[in-house]
């Protein structure tokens, strides 16, 4: 049984079944890709930002080559774009310096250009200097997911829609699932659940190390007749003491330039909009020590996100950074995604990949970026893990 019809459980779920496994996967949503992997940016990550020898480098870097071939083998849509990253700032240029590094360490093909090279590339870009990632690229992630899903209903996988999981027990060695419509015996059981994943496992009999916190992530986008003033992929150098990569402008596969995202606490593991609150999951992320530790420390980051995501204004400054044509006008809304954080108890913010294993079971409790991107190597992975005695 397979919890969690995003790329990572579909992926998950097409693993064991190449295996000769009978899969049954349950998704509480009417389709596939329903969350995070259908309000994510479409960018197919190269693997510079993370430390040599992380999971997180590892998976991101062959997770690249795995998931464009396979969008190329299915008929996917796919742009080998490659992107830049952009220091605007004299204190700027050590960190990208250390990019560099740790693209070369990481196995990344990247290399350092100077302003007129980079406005080559982009000719609308302002920058002291700029990495330029060749193998970064644009993935159509819930077409992805449609053709695993054709490749799991070829195999004869049992893929159920609008099956939200209400209940786990075990029974003489198995597990039993709880549907609403009926009871689902199986011998083991993935989690991927995502914005949910520490529910199911506590509802599974587990003591989830840490507990999911909603971050929303709102875009803009270049109205049209400004997206010619982006290229391709156009980033900050991101700032190791904030949690998160920064606004950037992403050319996506349809030829609109989406801006963004910032990142505010949602007010609801759905909460795309701020109309959109579920007292339960305020009250839970109220109720726990993490959250009121973390806004402690970042204090100032999240009332200059919140400013930003009430002002037009601010949103198209910290884009004309990057690209400085883009004035308050040039910019649209053009919606959300959440991104399910797993966070401790001490208020720290989980930055690799973790899941916890019992018996018969792994739950994967923290998928962050470059989950999508890294989707084929964390399947197998996980099923490694879910086969293992």
């Amino acid at each position: 049984m397979v919890i969690g019809g995003g790329i990572v459980g579909l992926a998950v779920a097409r693993e064991l079944t190449g295996r000769g496994i009978r899969v049954t996967l349950c998704e509480k949503e009417d389709l596939w890709g329903a969350h995070q992997t259908g309000h994510n940016s479409q960018v197919a990550h190269a693997g510079v930002y993370y430390a040599p020898g992380s999971a997180k480098a590892r998976l991101a870097a062959a997770g690249n080559r795995s998931i464009v071939a396979y969008a190329k083998e299915h008929g996917v849509a796919v742009n080998e774009c490659g992107k830049l990253i952009v220091a605007t700032t004299p204190a700027e240029l050590p960190r990208l310096n250390e990019l560099a590094q740790r693209a070369t360490a990481n196995g990344v093909p990247a290399r350092l250009i100077d302003p007129a090279e980079a406005r080559e590339i982009e000719p609308h870009v302002a920058c002291l200097k700029a990495l330029h990632v060749t193998s970064t690229a644009s993935v159509d992630f819930p077409g992805i997911c449609r053709a695993m899903v054709e490749e799991l209903t070829a195999a004869g996988a049992d893929l159920r829609l609008s099956t939200p999981v209400l209940g786990i027990r075990h029974s003489g060695g198995r597990v039993e699932v709880a549907t609403g419509a009926e009871i689902i015996r199986a011998d083991r059981l993935v989690n991927c659940a995502g914005l949910h994943a520490d529910r199911i496992a506590a509802m599974a009999g587990l003591r989830p190390p840490v507990q999911i916190v909603p971050f929303r992530g709102e875009y803009y986008q270049l109205r049209p007749g400004a997206e010619h003033l982006v290229r391709a992929l156009v980033y900050p150098v991101p700032d190791p003491a904030l949690p998160f990569l920064g606004v950037h402008l992403t050319k996506m596969l349809d030829g609109t330039v989406h801006a963004g995202p910032n990142a505010v606490l949602a007010l609801g593991r759905e909460g795309y909009r701020w109309r959109d609150v579920s007292v339960r999951d305020l009250a839970d992320a109220a109720r726990y020590p993490g959250l009121w530790r973390l806004a402690n420390r970042y204090t100032r980051t999240a009332v200059d996100e919140v400013a930003r995501s009430l002002s037009r204004k601010r949103f198209a400054a910290s884009l004309s950074r990057l690209v400085p044509a883009i004035e308050t006008k040039d910019i649209v809304p053009a919606g959300s995604g959440v991104r399910a954080q797993a966070l401790r108890r001490d208020g720290t913010l989980v930055d690799d990949f973790l899941h916890v294993r019992a018996q018969g079971q792994v739950h994967v409790l923290n998928a962050p970026s470059p989950a999508a991107t890294a989707s084929l190597e964390i399947a197998r992975h996980i099923a490694d893990q879910a086969l293992e005695d």
